[in-house]
């Protein structure tokens, strides 16, 4: 274990109380201007150096340690999601209508609160600095690490490291994988424009629904049949928008998917396909179209050094069976960025728990976590600080 593993079990309760609060008051992405009071005023309490308002609603904490050393970076994501709370009989359940943490990022928040009060009550024991980046806006694009990152937020850290409370894995695990670990999460938009008329004088219209439909069902070739089977790759069409009546033909139709890959040459080959596959369906009907396309997040990429220290960090704290080599995730996590700069380690701790009902996934009403993952994320993050600092 490490030296502070008593201190956070003693802060473990009001870890809980944080959680709870910020889950009763989520924020939207760029809206998250009382979690960022929230969080701001307990680290200058603890006489943490802060910044606010750091790239958007950012706040950046600066603790320097007893004697030199490399300083490292801790993450944490702070925004909700505008999904309605349906835990119905709980607690703490949000209390905005619309809006709940519905992936964990309160969790994600307390968890990084807690080592920054324990860290901050003994901080001459560090040898280096510690900052912990609370970070607006993960979920959505161009979210918040890039505009963090260029207001500085990684200047002069050595090394960055993060963690993702996560249900489908059980808690008292955790995981990660060295390399391409989470994908690189695109969005399209087509919007399909046809000829209206009388559903029963189809001959005399140009059907954006059924020039839609076929379209679904190309774009599904992409990944059966045009990448090499070898390759990871996803195009899901989420949405389509079309129409007003049953005896309309509609004159334009909308359809909203993502596109997720691991491999940057891939990545540009599937836009391409998109765009030829969407222009030839089509044409071949005489509609006209618009492709809106955009590049979301890159692939997190975990340093293969950094992931070695996971292994041997995680062991020393759970034990060998509870750490495992993850399976790629093709969900995306901006958390990439920081990875683009600095070496780190992007990891996940087991949040679920079947026997207590904790089972629902990530953006679901009633998602909910088995809150001890908060006590093992924190462990495993000041684990791997302490390990970075005493080995460089």
């Amino acid at each position: 274990m490490h030296k502070f593993e008593a201190d956070l079990q003693a802060v473990y309760e009001e870890m809980v109380e944080w959680r709870r609060y910020l889950h009763r008051h989520p924020e939207l992405s760029y809206q998250e201007v009382e979690t960022a009071k929230f969080v701001a005023n307990y680290l200058r309490s603890w006489g943490i150096e802060v910044r606010t308002g750091v790239g958007g609603n950012g706040v950046v904490g600066l603790l320097r340690g007893g004697s030199a050393g490399p300083t490292v970076a801790l993450r944490a994501d702070m925004d909700a999601l505008p999904i309605q709370d349906e835990k119905t009989d709980c607690a703490y359940g949000s209390t905005r209508a619309g809006i709940m943490h519905a992936c964990g990022h309160d969790a994600h928040t307390s968890t990084l609160l807690a080592i920054a009060k324990v860290t901050s009550a003994r901080r001459e024991e560090l040898t280096g600095n510690l900052v912990f980046l609370f970070q607006h806006a993960e979920e959505i694009s161009p979210g918040g690490a890039h505009s963090m990152i260029e207001a500085g937020a990684l200047e002069s850290v050595d090394a960055v490291y993060g963690v993702h409370l996560w249900t489908p894995f059980p808690v008292g695990h955790v995981y990660t994988r060295p390399g391409a670990f989470m994908a690189a999460p695109d969005e399209f938009a087509i919007r399909i424009q046809g000829k209206g008329g009388h559903g029963g004088l189809p001959h005399q219209t140009v059907d954006s629904v059924y020039i839609a439909s076929q379209l679904v069902v190309n774009l599904q070739g992409i990944v059966s049949r045009q990448v090499d089977p070898i390759e990871s790759c996803v195009v899901s069409v989420g949405a389509i928008h079309g129409g007003t009546s049953f005896n309309v033909i509609a004159e334009s139709c909308v359809l909203s998917g993502t596109v997720r890959t691991f491999n940057p040459s891939l990545r540009e080959e599937v836009r391409a396909r998109i765009e030829r596959i969407t222009h030839a369906t089509c044409e071949m009907s005489q509609a006209s179209y618009e492709l809106d396309y955009k590049l979301g997040y890159p692939t997190v990429v975990n340093d293969a050094q950094e992931a070695l220290r996971f292994t041997k960090v995680g062991t020393a704290i759970f034990g060998e069976d509870r750490v495992h080599e993850s399976p790629p995730i093709m969900a995306g996590e901006d958390f990439s960025y920081y990875l683009q700069h600095k070496p780190g380690c992007f990891m996940f701790v087991g949040a679920g728990n079947v026997e207590r009902g904790i089972v629902h996934p990530h953006h679901h009403p009633k998602f909910d976590i088995d809150e001890a993952s908060m006590l093992n994320a924190a462990n495993l993050l000041i684990g791997m600080a302490l390990d970075y600092m005493a080995n460089n």
